[in-house]
């Protein structure tokens, strides 16, 4: 397994349903940040690996399981880690925490793409986050 890279969020009003528990599809929202964060803590972003490397990086597949709830302003720990890496494609393993305690899991496969769509080379730029 590869580094581990960890982002914290705060769990606001919007993020929750009426009864201050936070709604099932905000967990990819959280999960989608903390990837872009682990991209920027490299010295990337989104934007720059699209306007200087010619490439997006995509969500073909994503297994997630919720554990338990998390509620209106709790703190949130992100762990994420590549799984493994092939030519053009990565598998990535995200847990979020409430202090110790696992609440949500997810494995997602990430594909490299160019601006048409098309599978493309795992950008050596990258590399350093595996």
């Amino acid at each position: 397994m590869s580094k581990e890279f960890i982002h914290e969020i705060k769990v606001y009003y919007e993020d929750t349903d009426a009864g201050g528990v936070v709604y099932y599809s905000n967990y990819l929202k959280f999960l989608e940040r903390a990837r872009t964060e682990m991209i920027v803590s490299i010295g990337l972003s989104n934007k720059k690996l699209l306007d200087e490397h010619k490439t997006l990086i995509i969500v073909k597949s994503c297994n997630i399981e919720y554990i338990k709830s998390a509620k209106l302003e709790d703190k949130l720990q992100i762990y994420s880690s590549i799984e493994s890496l092939n030519k053009a494609s990565f598998d990535i393993i995200q847990k979020i925490k409430k202090d110790k305690d696992l609440i949500v899991k997810a494995k997602l496969k990430l594909v490299t793409v160019n601006q048409e769509g098309k599978p493309i080379k795992f950008p050596s730029i990258l590399k350093s986050i595996y």
